[in-house]
């Protein structure tokens, strides 16, 4: 009953946040320097043609209409036309979705493994120089921002030693037989693998230059979360029975340690996502980050409006999701 009164109030805060984001983001755009129409016309276009265009893209009335407009659209699922592409934002912004979240979450498996194996290491050789050289290598990864990550695997794997795609999502010539867009997962489906390789290879880049910070991120979280772990009664128990220190790692203090590493996992997958927009340039990734700078870049007003809106509800959602998950695997929330 508890749980369901929490999802509820967090499902309201969920609808009341997406609000804001829209209250927020609709007119700050509007008060940025930018005449979105005059980059539309010819030099030498009439008066006429001017209002023409404002009227259709609804220019012509007052910022609170166009809100009210928009928003009603909105709930309707029209988020409008692009001023650019001159087609529907919901299209273009789905169509490109998928992408996203393949790299993101491509990048968030490599992450978890690279870090989980880091904290087992570290918490295994504890005390040792190989910790000491866990942590420092963790520290570098943390500083150094995902972009550098992405030029210097673009320089190491695409220049020096050519051995990877540096650019797109598959190679242009490939017949593509997919229904959808999530072709890394369609081509698994479809026992593909030829597409698959394809495919995975130029996504590795981009999402190990996602992966890197945020494993530094998870392995020093979750080595914390041993540390803490092994020094407890239980633990101790398991070590007087006569269990080795790996069973006791990872049958008994892993178990308990990792539940606020999946919160921050769930939490950083959001940030993927959102953090792909610079990544996705550097490696001309066809997502929807790459498509939020060219919409900034044209002041597309809609597409800016839909992309953002799209992330803010993937972001609350996935939270809602994170938290839900963290009550039902934790007891004393489950039945506090």
């Amino acid at each position: 009953m508890q749980l369901a009164r929490a999802f509820l109030i967090r499902l309201l805060t969920t609808l009341v946040t997406l609000f804001g984001v829209a209250v927020i983001v609709f007119f700050v755009i509007r008060v940025v320097p930018g005449n979105p129409i005059a980059m539309m016309l010819p030099p030498g276009a009439s008066d006429a043609d001017i209002a023409r265009l404002k009227a259709l893209y609804g220019f012509d009335k007052s910022i609170p209409q166009q809100f009210v407009i928009w928003l009603s659209g909105v709930l309707h699922g029209d988020f409008g036309t692009s001023i650019t592409r001159r087609q529907p934002v919901l299209d273009l912004v789905l169509n490109r979705l998928p992408a996203t979240i393949e790299l993101a979450g491509m990048a968030l498996i490599i992450a978890t493994i690279i870090g989980g194996f880091l904290a087992l290491t570290g918490t295994r050789l504890r005390g040792t120089k190989t910790e000491a050289a866990i942590d420092v290598g963790s520290g570098m990864a943390l500083s150094i921002p995902d972009f550098l990550w992405g030029l210097l695997m673009i320089l190491l794997f695409g220049v020096l030693w050519p051995v990877l795609d540096i650019s797109g999502r598959v190679t242009p010539s490939l017949q593509l037989p997919f229904t959808t867009q999530f072709y890394l997962t369609e081509s698994v489906l479809r026992l593909r693998f030829d597409l698959w390789r394809d495919i995975a290879g130029h996504m590795l880049m981009p999402a190990l230059a996602l992966a890197i910070p945020l494993s530094a991120i998870i392995g020093q979280l979750l080595k914390q979360s041993l540390k803490e772990t092994m020094h407890l009664d239980y633990v101790t128990l398991a070590r007087t029975k006569g269990y080795g220190e790996n069973h006791v790692i990872l049958r008994e203090a892993l178990r308990n340690a990792i539940l606020p590493t999946l919160t921050l996992i769930g939490v950083q997958f959001t940030f993927l996502i959102g953090g792909t927009v610079i990544v996705e340039r550097l490696f001309s990734y066809e997502g929807l980050g790459n498509m939020a700078i060219d919409a900034v870049i044209n002041r597309d007003l809609p597409l800016i409006q839909g992309i953002v809106i799209v992330f803010a509800l993937l972001f609350t959602l996935i939270n809602l999701a994170v938290d839900m998950c963290y009550a039902l695997l934790n007891p004393r929330l489950r039945h506090g």
